[in-house]
Parts: structure tokens; C-alpha cells; sequence
């Protein structure tokens, strides 16, 4: 049985189903296996429900069995709009495009919190226990989240997105859910306030057990993991044979590439993994420098990425640092103090001969939105469109390309239109979303605020 360790070596270990319900370490890390299982065999043939349980199987072991973990997955993906649930697109010259945005909120994280969202529910059931789900989201997370726990009897969630900084649909996504146990918190700041906020929430001892805290954003491990099958399931399908595959992802928070990370440390054959940014381009540059240096948040037609503090970088350098948790805190506290810190020769070695960075700003993610769809007749977010931008200039025809899909167009309409001309449009579910009544608390960037907001409920 696995058990998961802090990023930052103070907190005890624990089994998968108390870092599920944890989140995030009592010494302010995050939990990571303390092993890396070896890929079981999948056969390349296999649909997405039953690669899905083979790659999570031995990280859940002795909190779910087998049995249990195939019908909650089931039941994740059952409602999906697609029959092969992320299905991959062929856009010729080795070039291919997984789409990740099938589920009921249009974008990449439905994949994995439709499925955390009910083994959370399993695992508080089991031990007759309560949460208040805190999270931060910069216009994804929080509606899966949402939508993933809406009305669920052991849950109270509360999102922290950051005012006037998402889209209008991703605002309404989450502001719109008529549900009894979410409350949306719109944060006069960014992003990285909202996130830093949440931190602040789980390290205050003053929010005693009546709120008694846990995480399903990519703080949790279980977001992690339950996003590396999708990348063993497209790398079946455009390589069934085996061979190396290149993946680019879009990134803001790190936790989807990184999963990619882990897929490949489990045996998945990955030639490089490319992480591909926009204006706020901390990511790229730290892969020119080796250097982190946090620089002002600027909005962007790409808003989910507009990020400046990537969290889950900490569980890399972690693992590059040979899961030295004490140099690690050591680092992360540089960064917070000082805004810069320089990471060890030694590491910044390892993660460049796994990762390349590009970026690429708003004309350019217009004109690749244009680019895609006069050429492959297919409509792309902006954040979409980053990514197959990286494609085409790193990646080689001799090894198949695979660029994660991570939002539906339809969710940013405005920068679609500035790009093709029109605007795409919502599916049946959501057509209406415009005109529901949206139900949110405008708050101020103060760990104190949210502290009493907490209490106050």
C-alpha cells in the first residue's frame, strides 16, 4: 500500500484516504506518493474507463478496492458527452489534439473532479464525517468542483475565484448553481491571492473542527492522479505500438503537466512534455534561467493561466530534489519572501531534460485560434490555442504530438469572436446560463476576511 508524504518533510504520512480528505499538510505541503507504482499493462484498445482504473488502481489501495473503484469511475465519466470520453482528434503532420472538455463544465478538470468528488463523498460516508471544501480557482476548477459536489450530504464548498479576472461563463458556471451547500467568493485580487488565501485558511488554527477544512483543487493528490490516465489513454491511441509521445499543456497551476510527469515516471513512453504559457510566462522563463521570479499577474485572453506562483511546481522539485522536503520549504520560503529564488544546478538540470517551455501572447493566441480553424476546420479556446502554437514549433514529425484540449470555446466567446468572427455556442445544458440568477459575496483580499467569513457560517 502507498502511503504519501508532504513536499515539505513536517507533517506524518498518511493513506491515500486521509490525504483525500486532508488536502493540504499540516506543514503547509503537499502530499505525494512515497512511491511511484509501475504502469500496469493496458491494453491499447482499452476505453477510457477501464485504462482509468488500471492506472489509479494501486495508488487507492487500502481505501478502495477494485470493485469500488470501477464503479465509481464508471459513474464519473456515464454522464460525458462523448462515448469514448476524451476522445483525440487527428490535425495531421503527427500533430493531434485530446480533448479534455466533454464533461458537464466544458473544460479539462471535469476529468478528474468528477471522479475526487465522489471519493470524497465515499470516504467521509465511511468515516461519518463532514467537510467544508475550500478552494481557489482562477475559471475551471471551481465549476467542476462545484458541479462534482453540488448537493452531496458530507460536503459544504466554498470557491474563492478572483473578481472580474474569469470569463462570464466561467463566473456564471459556478455562480448560478442553485445548490444549499456552495457559496462562490468573488476576491477583490488574483488568482494567486485566492490561492495563497486558501493556504492561510487551512494553516489558521483559529478555524477550529465546526469548519473542519479539506481541498479538491490541485492542492489535493487526487486531482493529480486522477488526471494521468488520460495521458496513457492518448498515448495509446495515436502510438499503440509504444513508441514516445510528445504532450503540450497549457498551464497555469502545474498540476495538469505534472500528471503527465507522473505518467511517464510509472513507464509511459513520453519523448518531452512541454509546457506552454501566456503572457504571464513565470513557468518559461524559469526554464531559460532556472531562475523563479514572481512578477505582476496581467490579465490575459488565456485567464485560467494568468498565474504567477505555480503550486504544484513544489511537488517537482520535490521529487528532483530527491524528496528533500527540508530544501524545499527552505526554497518555497525564499520565494515568498524575496519574490526570486534560484533552484540547485542539480535540479534545474533534471526538469530540463524532461520539460520545455514556450509562450505566447494574446495576437499570437488570436491568430492561432484563426490559424486552426481555417486549416482544421475546428473551433479552439484561447488557452487550446497556446498549446497547438507550442506544438507546431517544438514538436517534430517524427514523433506523434499530442496537445491537450483543456476548454471548450464556448467559454470564452469573446476572444473566439475576435479571432473567427463569431461566436461559439453554449451547449443544450447550459443555453440558458445567461439569464439564472447568480448568487456570490464579493470579499477582500485579507486572510482575516475569509477567516470570519468561515466562522460567520
Amino acid at each position: 500500500m502507498i502511503t504519501y508524504r508532504s513536499t515539505r518533510g513536517q507533517a506524518p504520512d498518511l493513506d491515500f484516504g486521509e490525504a483525500l480528505v486532508t488536502g493540504l499538510a499540516a506543514d503547509g505541503g503537499l502530499y505525494c506518493p512515497v512511491e511511484i507504482p509501475k504502469l500496469a499493462d493496458v491494453d491499447p484498445r482499452a476505453g477510457y474507463v477501464d485504462t482509468a482504473v488500471s492506472v489509479i488502481a494501486p495508488y487507492v489501495e487500502g481505501t478502495f478496492d477494485r470493485a469500488d473503484l470501477e464503479a465509481m469511475v464508471e459513474s464519473a465519466y456515464a454522464g460525458f458527452r462523448h462515448p469514448d470520453v476524451c476522445p483525440v482528434h487527428d490535425l495531421g503532420g503527427n500533430q493531434y489534439l485530446l480533448d479534455l472538455t466533454q464533461g458537464p463544465t466544458l473544460a479539462f478538470k471535469d476529468m478528474a473532479l468528477q471522479l475526487v468528488g465522489r471519493m470524497l463523498d465515499a470516504e467521509l460516508s465511511r468515516r461519518g464525517r463532514e467537510v467544508t471544501v475550500i478552494g481557489a480557482t482562477s475559471g475551471d476548477t471551481g465549476s467542476a468542483a462545484i458541479e462534482a459536489l453540488a448537493d452531496r450530504t458530507n460536503v459544504r464548498v466554498v470557491i474563492l475565484h478572483p473578481l472580474d479576472r474569469v470569463s462570464e461563463v466561467q463566473r456564471r458556471q459556478m455562480t448560478t448553481v442553485n445548490a444549499a451547500n456552495v457559496t462562490n467568493l468573488a476576491v477583490r485580487g488574483t488568482f494567486d491571492d485566492c490561492q495563497d488565501l486558501v493556504k492561510a485558511a487551512f494553516a489558521n488554527p483559529d478555524l477550529g473542527p465546526d469548519v473542519n477544512l479539506a481541498a479538491v483543487n490541485s492542492i489535493n493528490w487526487a486531482r493529480v492522479m486522477c488526471q494521468m490516465p488520460y495521458y496513457v489513454y492518448a498515448a495509446n491511441q495515436v502510438a499503440p505500438d509504444g513508441a514516445p509521445v510528445t504532450f503540450v499543456v497549457p498551464t497555469g497551476n502545474f498540476g495538469n503537466v505534472l500528471s503527465g510527469w507522473y505518467a511517464k515516471h510509472m513507464g509511459l513512453s513520453v519523448d518531452r512534455l512541454v509546457v506552454a504559457s501566456n503572457r504571464n510566462d513565470v513557468l518559461t522563463r524559469f526554464f531559460e534561467t532556472g531562475r523563479l521570479v514572481v512578477e505582476s499577474v496581467v490579465p490575459s485572453l488565456s485567464p485560467s493561466m494568468d498565474i504567477q506562483i505555480s503550486s504544484n511546481f513544489e511537488r517537482l522539485l520535490w521529487e528532483v530534489s530527491d524528496r528533500d522536503g527540508e530544501a524545499v520549504a527552505a526554497l518555497i520560503a525564499e520565494l515568498r519572501a524575496e519574490g526570486r529564488v534560484e533552484v540547485p544546478e542539480a535540479w534545474y538540470r533534471r526538469i530540463a531534460a524532461e520539460f520545455d517551455g514556450v509562450r505566447l501572447d494574446d495576437q499570437g493566441t488570436l491568430a492561432e485560434i484563426a490559424r486552426v480553424h481555417e486549416q482544421a476546420e475546428r473551433i479552439i479556446d484561447p488557452h487550446t490555442a497556446v498549446g497547438t502554437w507550442a506544438a507546431r514549433r517544438l514538436g517534430r514529425p517524427d514523433v506523434p504530438t499530442v496537445t491537450l484540449c483543456t476548454a471548450d470555446p464556448a467559454k470564452f466567446p469573446d476572444a473566439v469572436e475576435q479571432a473567427i468572427g463569431r461566436r461559439p455556442a453554449l451547449p443544450p445544458h447550459l443555453a440558458e446560463i445567461m439569464q439564472r440568477p447568480e448568487r456570490f459575496d464579493v470579499i477582500d483580499n485579507s486572510d482575516r476576511a475569509v477567516a470570519e467569513w468561515l466562522r460567520a457560517r
